[in-house]
């Protein structure tokens, strides 16, 4: 077996140089451990029933007299409601970070979902935001590198082809154009020169003819020879033109220019030396703290849900310090549903925004759907099996809201959506991969006039509300015929 040369191996390690290390991708969160709890709620579940061991039951007895004794205190959560963007407000880091591993509940103001704003600028340019901005940056500085290199591959051919002469070519360059002319031409303008027919009496005379005449005799310098045929006119010398250098200049501002320096101090020095400088080794940086600019912003929807059905949140008035029950919240949401916001004197409607929208959050909430807003995909709720971390949503979800009660017979409700709305919407739906579900809700008639005066039971009224599901697929012709 012949082996390979020295020479051949390294001229293939020149032509095949070793790429360099990947950097390790970040370790990916433990998400099943983050998202354990499905809802902001503690939970004390009984001992493990055995049945062949006795013992199991004592340990229940005790265990249910202890809680029923001395129950568990819930967590309680606080919330602003904000009358500017009728949303409530979180500001508290550690309730911020629970609500959204429990539950995935609201959103950050300043990220795309999850509340990572600290996060994302301690890392100091892992946002995406900042990664867009920085692959600009870098585009633009690849434009500008590529016009130098242009420009400077221009101005040395001109340069070149200035100072050098090749075969008998004339070079000349009159007004920033380049000429280029043969022995032949030269030959010609010589002739033309001397040809006795050009009369300075008939014609008029040319200022600087004569020099240029001259020149051109002399030693061929391709000079164009002047236009202009007023004699009186002011004409500039002729020169070979030359292009202007850029120059580089450097303002100081005064203070700067008014002190002195010493290059020949060693912290002065212009040639910067190996090793750590005396005034990093004496003066330490400090990095300053950023602060926490990001809150939790939480939908009516949910803060009614966190509210009323979980007793987890308390949310207070932004002009006063009183908590808000929930009885209050729902007046005080109804109202907000409608823009603009609808007086205090205005009736209640059964077909408020709110309610039907609240209806069918707290109808998949309680199946154990995550819940999520969909303007993204022109739908009201996206349907997600464990939450935004571990997939993306299967569903989407549309209210229609539907007057079946014969209450609403003889009165003229809001136009349906038609058929063509139904189609976009399906069309977005499928091309990402999620069903359309149109989510009907059965409006009840208003209540009357004695019930409206006392106290709302909103566990009766929304037992008034029914619900029905059905799922629309995209039919494609040319893949259903079988």
């Amino acid at each position: 077996m012949m082996s390979a040369s020295p020479a051949s191996s390294a001229e293939a390690q020149a032509s095949n140089p070793p790429k360099p290390p990947k950097r390790p991708r970040p370790r990916r969160p433990n998400y099943n451990y983050i998202h354990r709890n499905l809802l902001p709620v503690e939970v004390h579940p009984l001992p493990v029933l055995i049945p062949h061991n006795p013992l199991s039951l004592v340990a229940i007895a005790l265990s249910y007299l202890c809680q029923v004794l001395l129950p568990p205190s819930q967590p309680k959560y606080n919330g602003y409601f904000s009358s500017v963007t009728s949303s409530i407000h979180v500001t508290d880091p550690n309730t911020i970070r629970k609500l959204w591993e429990m539950g995935f509940f609201g959103r950050g103001n300043l990220s795309r979902s999850e509340p990572t704003w600290l996060e994302n600028r301690k890392k100091k340019g892992s946002t995406a935001e900042e990664n867009t901005a920085s692959r600009r940056q870098e585009r633009r500085q690849q434009k500008l590198e590529r016009a130098r290199k242009e420009q400077q591959e221009i101005d040395q051919t001109l340069s070149e082809e200035s100072q050098n002469v090749p075969n008998g070519n004339i070079l000349g360059i009159a007004q920033g154009n380049v000429l280029k002319t043969n022995a032949r031409d030269l030959s010609d303008i010589a002739s033309v020169l001397e040809s006795p027919s050009v009369d300075d009496k008939e014609n008029g005379s040319i200022h600087g003819y004569d020099e240029w005449k001259k020149q051109i005799e002399a030693n061929g310098i391709p000079t164009p020879p002047p236009t202009s045929t007023s004699s009186d006119a002011s004409h500039p010398e002729m020169r070979p033109t030359k292009r202007l250098q850029r120059t580089k200049t450097v303002r100081f501002s005064p203070t700067i220019e008014a002190r002195e320096f010493d290059l020949s101090s060693p912290v002065m020095s212009p040639i910067k030396q190996p090793g750590i400088s005396p005034l990093e080794d004496t003066v330490p940086l400090e990095t300053p703290t950023q602060e926490n600019q990001e809150h939790l912003t939480l939908s009516l929807e949910e803060a009614f849900f966190l509210s009323y059905a979980l007793g987890t949140l308390n949310v207070y008035c932004d002009d006063s310090e009183a908590i808000l029950q929930p009885s209050s919240l729902l007046s005080l949401f109804r109202r907000r549903s409608y823009h603009p916001p609808r007086s205090l004197s205005l009736p209640e409607e059964p077909n408020d925004p709110f309610v039907l929208s609240y209806v069918v959050y707290h109808h998949y909430r309680s199946l154990g759907w995550v819940v999520r807003s969909g303007v993204k995909f022109s739908t009201d709720y996206l349907l997600y099996n464990r939450g935004p971390a571990f997939s993306h949503a299967e569903f989407a979800v549309v209210i229609v809201p539907s007057y079946n009660d014969p209450y609403w017979a003889d009165r003229k409700m809001e136009k349906k959506k038609g058929w063509w709305w139904l189609h976009g919407v399906n069309r977005v739906q499928a091309q990402v991969h999620k069903q359309l579900v149109l989510c009907y809700v059965d409006v009840p008639p208003p209540l009357h006039d004695g019930e409206r005066g006392k106290s709302v039971d909103i566990g009766n009224l929304l037992s008034r509300y029914k619900i029905r599901d059905v799922n629309l697929r995209r039919w494609t012709p040319n893949r259903g015929r079988d």
